[in-house]
C-alpha cells in the first residue's frame, strides 16, 4: 500500500522514468513480468519480501516447459507423456495437458511450448484440439512474440492431408509471432523413431533456452503432472491369453464380426468405458510364403531390423506392414519395377492413394513383376515397407463387469482379390491367427475424448452402427454396475435384422430391465429402400432435442468417412429446425455440446 500522505503527482513517473520503465521492461517474458511485479509491490511495503530476497541470493532458475496434445485415438498423448517424462528427468518443470484442457485465450501466457498433435479424418483437428486451433486462426488470436514453440505431427501418408493439424498450428505459432525452437517433423503411422528423435533435439534445445531465463522460484509454477503408468505399454505390451473368438453374425451374414474375451489377469492393466485396447499381430504364415515366392527371395536370407538380424521370412511375419500398402511402397515399385501402370500413378497422388489403400503388397508386386535382369535382396525389399503398427479396438467391456477380462467387437476385414481371399492383419490373426488359449500382446490406449458423464443421473444418447456397437456394450455394463439412473438411449444399424444384430440377446435384455430406455434400429437392408441411423435420428426429430436440451450427452462411434459425417448434418439439422435456428446458430449450439464434451466421437 502506497503512504498515505503523498499526493498523485508524486506518485507517478516523469518522463524520463517512464521511458527508462519501458525500456527496462521490453524485452521480459510474461513469467519475468510476473516476478517484476511482485518485486516492486514488495519495495512499495518498504522493503525486500521473503521471496524476494530468496530470489536475490539464488543462482536457481526455475525451468517450465508447457507440453499440449491434441489425441484422437490416444496416440499423441502417448507421445506428449513420454515427451514429459524425458523433459521431467532432465530437470525441466513440465506442464503436460490435452488441448481441450485449457482454455484457448491462455496461450498468451505460456512462453515454452511443445505441441503433439494428430490429424483427424480429412484434415481436421482432433475434437479436443478445435476450440484451440479455431482460436488461432481468429482474429481473437493475441501476438505471440513471447512464444517458443515446437511441433510433433502425427499422420499416415495414406491421406491427402497429412499432419494437417500439426502443419495448421505450425503456421498459426508462426504468423502470430512465436518462435521455433526447432522445426516441426511430419511423422507417419511408423512414428517411434522420429518421435523420439525430435523428442531427444527438442528437450535439448528448450533446457538450454529455460536454463538462460532468469524466471525465478518465486513465480507460480507448472505442476509436473506425469503420471505413474502400467508397465505394459504400447512399446512393452503385455502377452495376453485369448480366451474367446466367437463369430457372432448369423450363417449367411455378408460380415464375419467376432466377440473376442481376453484375459488380463495378473497385469495390473485397467482400463475404463471409452477406452481402446491396442493389439499386435503376425501376418499370416500363408501370405508371407505368397509373397516370398512372387518375389522369387530366399526365406532364411538375413536382414538388419533397426538393431536386430533377422531372416527374411521372421522379418516379414512379424515387423513389417504386408496387409496394408502405403503410397511410398507403390512409388517404389513403380520406380523398381517401371510397370508403366505404376509410373503412370505417380502423378496422381488421389488415384496413388486410392490404388494403395485397395491392395495388399502382394498384389501390387503380381500387378507389375520385375524384368529378370532387375535384382532385389530381401534387405532392399522391408527397407521400402511400413512397420508393423498395432491395431486399436474399442473396448466393448466395462471391468465392473468383467474384471480381470476385456471384450473386443472385432469385424474381420476380408474381400477377393483375384482368386485369392485377403484378409486385414489383425482381424485376421484375432479370427484364424491365433487359437482360444493362444497368446495376444495387448496394451490399453485411454481415451479421455469418449466418457461416460461424470453425474449418473445424465441421459446418454449412443449411437453405433456396426461394430461402431462396441463401446455402448461397455457403457451399459458400466451405468448398470454404478446403478446409474440417468436414461439411455440406443441408435444401431446394419445390414440385416437376422443375421446382423450383434449382442441382440443382451440389448433386449437391457431393454426389458428399464436400464436401456430406448433403442431405435436401422437395418439397411431388410426393405426396399435402405435405413440408416441417421434415417432414425430424423425421425425422432423431437424427442432427441428434447433430449438434448435436458443435459443429454451424444455419443457416436464407427465409420468416420460417411456415417459420423451423416449423423453430424443429421443433428445440426435436427438441431436448427427443432431449435428454430439459423445454419450458423446450430453449428454454434453443437461446438457448444463438443466444447462441454457432451457431443463426442470415436471414429475411425
Amino acid at each position: 500500500m502506497l503512504p498515505e500522505k503523498q499526493n498523485l503527482n508524486q506518485t507517478m513517473l516523469d518522463t524520463n522514468q517512464l521511458a527508462s520503465f519501458k525500456q527496462s521492461i521490453n524485452d521480459l517474458s510474461p513469467l519475468q513480468l510476473a516476478w517484476a511485479s511482485g518485486y516492486l509491490a514488495a519495495k512499495a511495503e518498504g522493503g525486500t519480501s521473503r521471496a524476494v530476497a530468496t530470489l536475490e541470493t539464488t543462482t536457481a532458475v526455475q525451468t517450465t516447459l508447457t507440453i499440449l496434445y491434441g489425441s484422437q485415438t490416444g496416440n499423441a498423448k502417448g507421445v506428449a507423456k513420454s515427451l514429459a517424462a524425458k523433459a521431467s528427468a532432465e530437470g525441466l518443470t513440465v506442464e503436460l495437458k490435452s488441448m481441450g484442457e485449457i482454455k484457448p485465450k491462455a496461450i498468451k501466457n505460456i512462453t515454452h511450448l511443445l505441441i503433439v498433435a494428430s490429424t483427424n479424418g480429412e484434415g481436421e483437428a482432433p475434437d479436443d484440439a478445435i476450440a484451440l486451433h479455431e482460436f488461432l486462426s481468429s482474429k481473437k488470436a493475441p501476438s505471440l512474440e513471447h512464444l517458443h514453440y515446437s511441433v510433433l505431427a502425427l499422420g499416415d501418408t495414406s491421406y491427402e492431408f497429412f499432419c494437417q493439424t500439426g502443419k495448421d498450428f505450425d503456421l498459426y505459432l508462426d504468423k502470430l509471432g512465436a518462435k521455433r525452437i526447432t522445426p516441426r517433423v511430419d511423422c507417419d503411422v511408423d512414428y517411434d523413431a522420429d518421435a523420439n528423435t525430435w523428442s531427444t533435439t527438442v528437450i535439448a534445445q528448450a533446457k538450454e533456452m529455460l536454463e538462460s531465463e532468469s524466471a525465478t522460484s518465486n513465480v507460480v509454477s507448472l505442476s509436473n503432472v506425469v503420471s505413474t503408468e502400467s508397465q505394459y505399454t504400447k512399446q512393452s505390451p503385455y502377452a495376453a491369453e485369448l480366451l474367446v473368438s466367437q463369430k457372432i453374425t448369423g450363417r449367411d451374414s455378408a460380415k464375419d464380426v467376432r466377440h473376442i474375451e481376453i484375459d488380463l489377469a495378473e497385469s495390473g492393466l485397467t482400463y475404463q468405458p471409452g477406452d481402446a485396447l491396442g493389439v499386435w499381430f503376425d501376418n499370416s504364415a500363408s501370405l508371407v510364403e505368397e509373397l516370398l515366392l512372387t518375389l522369387e527371395l530366399n526365406a532364411q536370407e538375413k536382414v538388419a531390423v533397426t538393431d536386430e538380424s533377422l531372416t527374411l521370412v521372421e522379418a516379414l511375419t512379424t515387423k513389417f506392414e504386408i496387409t496394408q500398402t502405403s503410397i511410398n511402397f507403390v512409388e517404389f515399385w513403380a520406380n523398381k519395377s517401371q510397370a508403366p501402370e505404376l509410373i503412370a500413378l505417380l502423378s496422381d497422388k488421389t488415384a496413388l492413394r486410392e490404388f494403395a489403400g485397395n491392395h495388399q503388397v502382394v498384389d501390387v508386386v503380381k500387378s507389375a513383376p520385375l524384368a529378370t535382369e532387375n535384382t532385389l535382396t530381401g534387405q532392399e525389399f522391408v527397407d521400402s515397407l511400413r512397420k508393423i503398427t498395432p491395431r486399436l479396438y474399442s473396448i466393448a467391456s466395462s471391468q465392473s463387469e468383467v474384471e480381470e477380462e476385456v471384450h473386443l467387437t472385432v469385424g474381420l476385414v476380408q474381400y477377393q482379390a483375384g482368386e485369392a481371399n485377403r484378409q486385414g492383419g489383425a482381424s485376421g490373426f484375432l479370427a484364424h491367427g491365433v487359437n482360444e488359449g493362444g497368446e495376444v500382446k495387448v496394451f490399453i490406449e485411454h481415451n479421455d475424448n469418449f466418457r461416460l458423464p461424470a453425474d449418473s443421473n445424465t441421459p446418454v444418447i449412443m449411437i453405433g452402427p456396426g461394430t461402431g456397437v462396441a463401446p455402448f456394450r461397455a457403457f451399459m455394463q458400466e451405468r448398470e454396475a454404478t446403478e446409474a439412473s440417468g436414461d439411455n438411449w440406443l441408435f444401431f444399424g446394419d445390414q440385416t435384422f437376422t443375421q446382423d444384430f450383434l449382442y441382440q440377446v443382451e440389448w433386449q435384455n437391457y431393454l426389458k430391465s428399464g436400464l436401456l430406455t430406448k433403442i431405435d434400429l436401422a437395418f439397411s437392408r431388410d426393405q426396399a429402400d435402405k435405413i440408416y441411423v441417421q434415417d432414425r435420428l430424423r425421425e425422432n426429430a423431437i424427442e432427441v432435442f428434447s433430449w438434448l436440451e435436458r443435459g443429454a450427452h451424444i455419443y457416436v462411434c464407427g465409420d468416420m468417412s460417411r456415417m459420423a459425417k451423416d449423423v453430424e448434418a443429421t443433428l445440426l439439422d435436427i438441431i436448427a429446425t427443432q431449435g428454430k435456428l439459423s445454419e450458423e446458430q446450430a453449428s454454434a449450439y453443437l461446438k457448444d455440446l463438443r466444447n462441454a464434451k457432451r457431443y463426442q466421437k470415436d471414429v475411425y
